[in-house]
């Protein structure tokens, strides 16, 4: 049985960073899944695919994973680089800007 243990990226739809606290262990896919001729939907025999767990550290998802024979490939997480600006928010409407509004 595989697994991937990762830690979530922010969502596009937020400039927040909730639920990326979290490291996350994720079972594959063992086998393709099927199309129902009738209705067209997919589906799987596998149920393991659709268990989440989630851990505070990266080193308790490998401990999980090694106590219970998961072979898990570990992704770190690419390094965010903030953009601070000096006026924030406020600068967008300053009247000392140097070129013109845009928008």
């Amino acid at each position: 049985m595989r697994a991937r243990i990762y830690k979530p990226s922010k969502t596009a739809m937020s400039s927040g960073l909730a639920k990326t606290k979290s490291w996350i262990l994720e079972f594959m896919p063992e086998s393709t899944s099927e199309i129902d001729p009738l209705m067209g939907w997919t589906s799987s025999g596998e149920t393991q695919t659709q268990v989440t767990l989630t851990f505070e550290t990266k080193q308790a998802a490998i401990d999980y994973a090694e106590e219970n024979g998961i072979d898990a490939q570990v992704t770190e997480p690419k390094k965010r680089k903030f953009n601070v600006r000096t006026g924030g928010y406020g600068e967008n409407f300053a009247t000392n800007r140097r070129g013109a509004w845009t928008h």
